[in-house]
């Protein structure tokens, strides 16, 4: 019997203002699918309450964060609100070698960065509004209004970089959001460029066709 050709991983990319839905989407995504991982980024800023180094994040000093940066450990770096957030690379290779898709939470700096490498598929959500997007700021309770309203002052900056992205969801219905980002995945794993095995599954194919 001819084996069944296996898969690149795919690296995931998604980006939105804070308070669009990438996160909650990101979670039900991960619980769904045992074959796809979260890309754990590193960074400056202080860990909020509940919040698990390693986890969550990997929390570290500037200096640590600059070392990895001179020493090429990060496969992206930027700084968002005064903090410097970055991925690092060991992590995110050995989840690709394992065949295993990985997704990145990070911002369009982020992004541009990972753009052009092989197997990168961009996604951008959108609010269905700006009022809809204070709102679900406001109802997370996480940030004080100055926070707030210094991250509705970005969004403006984030939402102008959408032309950038494969794909761009608008986030009115988050059922609807979710199985459209989940038939993204599906295509995306079913391009060619994802099966390196395909060519000698097919020849043998043809092979054993006599």
């Amino acid at each position: 019997m001819t084996q069944k050709p296996s898969r690149k991983g795919l690296m995931l990319i998604l980006s939105s203002p804070s308070g669009a839905g990438k996160t909650t989407l990101t979670r039900r995504l991960l619980k769904e699918y045992n074959d796809i991982t979260m890309s754990v980024s590193a960074t400056t800023r202080k860990p909020r309450e509940g919040e698990v180094d390693g986890q969550d994040y990997y929390f570290v000093t500037h200096d640590i964060f600059n070392e990895m940066v001179d020493n090429d450990q990060m496969l992206e770096h930027a700084t968002v609100f005064d903090n410097l957030y970055g991925t690092p690379r060991e992590p995110v290779n050995a989840a690709l070698n394992a065949g295993n898709d990985i997704i990145f939470d990070i911002d369009w700096q982020g992004a541009q960065q990972i753009s052009g490498k092989e197997g990168v598929v961009r996604i951008f959500i959108l609010p269905p509004s700006i009022t809809e997007l204070r709102s679900r700021l406001k109802s997370r309770g996480q940030d004080d209004e100055d926070v707030i309203s210094k991250r509705m002052s970005e969004a403006k900056n984030e939402i102008s970089h959408w032309e950038a992205y494969n794909y761009v969801l608008i986030n009115d219905n988050f059922e609807e959001t979710y199985q459209n980002r989940k038939n993204i995945l599906k295509a995306e794993r079913l391009k060619l460029s994802q099966q390196p095995a395909i060519p000698l599954f097919a020849r043998s194919l043809m092979n054993n066709a006599g």
